[in-house]
């Protein structure tokens, strides 16, 4: 029997956006509890990039290994071609989507016509959106939700020793620091939806986008410093996060929480005087809670906004355009 094969975009060495190459490879076979999808697009995030470059300012001893060549991405949305020995809780035909292995597996092959996957990373795609929106949910959407509304495990986090416990958003007044980024514009209305007053903090070009999806002020930082503009916040989610992120501080009330996506440089002694909690997750998959965000998706109270769709064969494209930053939601490859 030939080997079948399927169109891919595979790294071979690490650098730019130029050494993503569209070849064909095998198709992959699903293992025990495995699900082989069909994939109809494929969704870009941080990490992707993270891994294109080899990470070169992370310590060898630190670095994640990734074997070369490397099919990268994650998140996907398509159809089961075919189950694993054992695969439960799909068939053949379904409509599905997940954030694939992650982070076990900081790349797991999502850039291509079929990608294989853990049943339980999986969850029905949403019916009220196509594939693309689908595939512009899962890491974003899963990292809203465990920072905001539940972690779901009890994996010890990379960042801290406390495990990570999201605060009662019902009433609080929540600041979202780039808002209208993939993170962002998810966190904004999970938010909303839990009962909390919203700022969105963007440029100004995004603000009738963000009042679209529900906020309620709106902070302008081109304009005027976020830390200036609030006062008295219950709960702040940095998604920029980095060293900057230590000046939301100043935004908060005692009491109050700080959550940096990208974890920053805080000290200990000066979140104590301050009475404020710096806390941080790994995010993970988990398809229960993208089966919980798909109903929301189709309640209409969550949606998924995209920057841009690229075909697969035009990832180099779609990574340059990620390159220059300020994205309105997601990027996504489509796969035909």
């Amino acid at each position: 029997m030939p080997l079948r094969t399927m169109n891919a975009v595979r790294l071979h060495g690490f650098g730019g956006p130029e050494v993503l190459r569209h070849e064909r490879v095998p198709v992959p076979e699903p293992g025990p509890g495995e699900v082989l999808v069909r994939v109809r697009a494929a969704g870009l995030n941080p990490p992707d990039w993270y891994a294109r470059t080899g990470m070169p300012d992370v310590p060898p001893e630190l670095r994640p290994p990734f074997p070369l060549p490397l099919v990268p991405g994650t998140d996907v949305s398509g159809v089961v071609a075919a189950l694993g020995p054992g695969a439960e809780g799909f068939a053949p035909g379904d409509e599905v989507y997940g954030m694939l292995r992650f982070p076990a597996v900081l790349q797991s092959g999502a850039y291509a016509e079929y990608a294989t996957a853990p049943a339980t990373d999986l969850a029905h795609k949403p019916a009220a959106v196509d594939h693309a929106h689908a595939a512009g949910l899962p890491m974003s959407g899963l990292t809203a939700w465990q920072f905001l509304i539940a972690l779901g495990h009890d994996h010890p986090s990379p960042f801290q020793e406390a495990r990570h416990r999201p605060a009662p958003l019902d009433g609080a007044a929540v600041v979202v620091n780039g808002a209208a980024g993939g993170v962002g514009h998810l966190a904004l209305q999970l938010a909303k939806w839990q009962g909390a007053h919203v700022t969105a903090v963007a440029s100004g070009g995004h603000e009738e986008f963000l009042r679209g999806l529900g906020a309620d002020e709106f902070v302008d930082y081109t304009k005027e410093r976020p830390e200036d503009a609030v006062r008295g916040a219950d709960l702040v989610l940095d998604t920029v996060g980095g060293p900057a992120s230590r000046r939301f501080l100043r935004t908060l009330r005692r009491g109050g929480s700080l959550y940096p996506v990208y974890f920053g440089e805080f000290d200990d002694a000066e979140n104590a005087a301050l009475g404020v909690t710096v806390t941080a997750t790994q995010v993970r998959a988990d398809g229960s809670q993208l089966a919980a965000l798909a109903r929301l998706v189709d309640a209409g109270t969550v949606r998924a906004a995209l920057d841009g769709t690229y075909p697969l064969a035009d990832a180099r494209a779609a990574h340059e355009r990620a390159a220059r930053g300020h994205l309105r939601g997601k990027l996504v490859l489509t796969v035909d």
